[in-house]
C-alpha cells in the first residue's frame, strides 16, 4: 500500500516546532526589551494645567529647586508649591498675564492646582529623596537637566536596574551635597575617585538587598 504522504512530510512537524519556539522566543525578548520602562516611560512629558518652563524660572532666572521643591531635604518626598508659593512672585510680575489664570484662581479659592505627576514609582518600591539628597545625589541624576526645559519630561528610566546599578557603584553620581541642585556642577577631578571620597568620608553603604527599597 502507497503511503499517503510523501516522505518529506515527515520532518514538517518538526520545522513547525522550531519555527514556534523561534517565534514564542522573539515574542518574549521583544516585550521584555520594549515593554521596559527604557522603552514605556522615557520621553513622558504630559501636558500641565500651567505652562510652567524650569528653562525660564531655574536656568535663565536662577531660580533654586529647593525654593519651590523644600521639602526635598526633609522628607522622602520632593514637595510641590502651593499656590502662594508662586504668587510671592508673581503678585507683582505679570500679575495681569492671561497664561497664569489658573494660577491667579488657584490662590484666590485656596484650591490646589492639579498638577500631572511625571516621575512615578510602583507603591511597593520605596524612594526616600531626603536619603539621596544629603548625601550629595543630585538632582540632574535622576531627573536630567530640568534647567533646560520648558515641559518636565521623564528622562531616566526609574527602573529596578537602573537604580541597583547606582547603588552597586555610586560614586559618579556623588558630589558636594551643597551643589545637588547645581546643574552646572562637574567634579573638580575623575568623577569616580571624586565620588569615592565622598563615600568614604559620609560611610555610604548603599543598600542592595530588597528590603531597602521594599519594605
Amino acid at each position: 500500500m502507497s503511503q499517503l504522504f510523501p516522505k518529506w512530510a515527515n520532518k514538517v512537524p518538526m520545522k513547525l516546532q522550531a519555527v514556534l519556539v523561534v517565534k514564542l522566543f522573539a515574542i518574549v525578548f521583544g516585550i521584555w526589551y520594549f515593554f521596559s520602562p527604557k522603552y514605556t516611560d522615557v520621553g513622558y512629558t504630559p501636558d500641565q494645567p500651567i505652562s510652567y518652563s524650569h528653562r525660564l524660572h531655574v536656568g535663565q532666572l536662577g531660580m533654586d529647586c529647593q525654593y519651590c521643591h523644600n521639602t526635598v531635604t526633609m522628607s522622602a518626598k520632593a514637595s510641590l508649591p502651593p499656590s502662594s508659593t508662586c504668587m510671592n512672585c508673581h503678585a507683582q510680575i505679570k500679575p495681569d498675564s492671561p497664561l497664569l489664570g489658573a494660577l491667579r484662581e488657584s490662590w484666590a479659592n485656596d484650591v490646589p492646582i492639579e498638577w500631572v505627576r511625571v516621575h512615578m514609582l510602583p507603591d511597593y518600591a520605596q524612594f526616600n529623596h531626603s536619603a539621596h539628597v544629603n548625601v550629595g545625589v543630585g538632582c540632574q541624576s535622576c531627573h536630567g537637566r530640568i534647567d533646560r526645559m520648558d515641559v518636565v519630561g521623564q528622562k531616566q528610566p526609574l527602573s529596578m536596574s537602573w537604580c541597583i546599578d547606582c547603588h552597586r557603584n555610586p560614586a559618579p553620581n556623588l558630589r558636594p551635597v551643597s551643589e545637588v541642585t547645581n546643574m552646572e556642577w562637574v567634579a573638580p577631578e575623575d568623577p569616580q575617585a571624586f565620588g569615592e571620597k565622598i563615600i568614604k568620608a559620609k560611610s555610604i553603604h548603599a543598600p542592595t538587598y530588597c528590603n531597602g527599597c521594599h519594605y
